[in-house]
């Protein structure tokens, strides 16, 4: 008679801790990977130099699992069997770095509460996860405490290390969010593959699609997009840049006229923040060594920020250029076919760009890909359902 296998607690101990430990193994990989690609991104040397050491925490972390795996014979998988997703590769070389540490630092939150906070039924396996856990908490905090913190070019500067320790304490300052053109292009196609389609949509259903009406009217709205959304990004870049040169320079005039009224502006401004007055007053002689240090809070204080935006032509010819590719993508079937077939051939081929572009918009956003692209087709069919309805009824008055 077969013999009856039956797992004890302590064989079904030692199979969950070894599940967690290859997990937890995996995870640690994966988190290094994504920590080392955003510090050789990042140009703060101080936040680079925070990021390395995370990096190399995550490394430890896997050598102390894989010394527990030894201990409890677990074979240790080869390296190159961890795949790290292409989306998420994609995703830390492009996504602005801010929005990747806060993802990292919800991910970071959620290990140490599922991942290493409940036990496994092996002592030794939950002493390890309990020491790691208690490390990936202080990564969290680190990299709270560094998206609350400003970059600064020069540690040596006692000016610079005052302001970034008050900014620390009043969590004022915050980092661009901004990915640079990439993303741009994106939201441009994302603009001009919605509204020509809907344009295309629209007129399939006043005009039966015949093949001339909606090529016509599709190229219209696309070249009429695209321009638009290149001189709009233009306009918009020159605007802030304006901006951004006029309060600097409204800033600077105050301050060489008068000093005096511009300094206790500033202490007054620390001192509503919760500082006391003799706190406010030094911080402010301190800062007022260096002029240019004490125009850069006043006009982040007053206007917040002097930075000044992209380069207007480069966000102009961006624009254009990806709205314009956009856009053209439901007018292509018309090229070759009207009626029916055309107006079928543009509904799919608009749909799947739908997608496309939400999935791609993933990389930015840090949602889950197919989500976002299912989000952005739905999208697709409301706009082009909607408007080719309103075209049938417009053909029947």
């Amino acid at each position: 008679m077969a013999e009856t296998l039956q797992r004890t607690p302590e064989t079904t101990g030692t199979a969950e801790a070894t599940r967690r430990l290859l997990a937890a193994w995996r995870g640690e990989i994966e988190a290094r990977y994504v920590y080392d690609v955003i510090a050789s991104r990042e140009r703060d040397p101080r936040r680079a130099g925070i990021l390395r050491r995370i990096a190399e925490g995550e490394a430890a972390h896997r050598r102390q699992l894989e010394a527990r795996m030894r201990e409890l014979d677990v074979a240790i998988p080869d390296v190159s069997t961890v795949r790290i997703s292409p989306w998420l590769r994609l995703q830390a070389r492009l996504a602005a770095i801010d929005s990747l540490l806060r993802a990292r630092e919800a991910a970071e939150e959620d290990e140490v509460l599922t991942r290493y906070g409940t036990p496994t039924g092996d002592a030794g396996t939950d002493a390890v996860l309990h020491e790691i856990r208690r490390d990936e908490r202080s990564h969290s905090l680190a990299v709270n405490e560094m998206l609350s913190a400003p970059a600064i070019s020069d540690e040596s500067d006692e000016t610079s290390l005052i302001q970034s320790r008050l900014d620390r304490l009043l969590g004022r300052e915050q980092h661009k969010n901004s990915s640079g053109w990439v993303s741009d292009a994106i939201y441009g196609a994302n603009d001009g593959l919605a509204a020509v389609f809907g344009i295309v949509a629209g007129v399939s259903g006043a005009t039966g699609a015949t093949e001339h009406s909606v090529l016509v009217a599709g190229l219209a709205g696309a070249i009429a997009s695209a321009l638009s959304m290149g001189v709009g990004a233009w306009l918009a870049a020159r605007s802030t840049n304006e901006i951004a040169e006029a309060s600097i320079a409204q800033e600077r005039r105050e301050l060489e006229t008068h000093p005096g009224e511009e300094l206790e502006e500033l202490s007054l401004f620390y001192q509503l923040k919760g500082l006391s007055k003799d706190e406010a007053d030094d911080f402010v002689a301190k800062l007022s060594r260096n002029p240019e240090a004490v125009l850069k809070t006043l006009v982040a204080e007053e206007f917040g920020s002097m930075e000044q935006g992209k380069n207007p032509w480069s966000a102009g010819i961006a624009g254009l250029a990806s709205t314009g590719l956009g856009a053209i993508v439901p007018v292509v079937p018309f090229f070759f076919v009207g009626g029916v077939t055309g107006l079928v051939l543009a509904f799919v081929v608009s749909l799947v760009a739908h997608f496309g572009v939400g999935a791609a918009k993933s990389l930015f956003t840090l949602r889950s890909w197919w989500s976002s692209g299912f989000e952005m087709t739905i999208a697709g069919v409301i706009v082009g359902g909607g408007t080719f309805v309103l075209g049938l009824a417009f053909s029947a008055v």
